[in-house]
């Protein structure tokens, strides 16, 4: 439970949450999430790999 809020907050804050009306956005948003580790401590840009 404490994975996913965490999840959430960096999501959150790196602009995954935002305009999920688009197909391509909600997987963005559930990848950064569910793999939010890359996302805060290695930089990865889920934008630039999910199209």
């Amino acid at each position: 439970m404490i994975y996913l809020v965490i999840g959430l907050l960096v999501a959150g804050t790196h602009g995954y949450l935002v305009a999920w009306n688009i197909p391509g956005n909600v997987l963005e948003g559930l990848a950064a999430i569910l793999l939010w580790p890359l996302v805060a401590f290695f930089a990865v840009d889920l934008h630039a790999l999910i199209v």
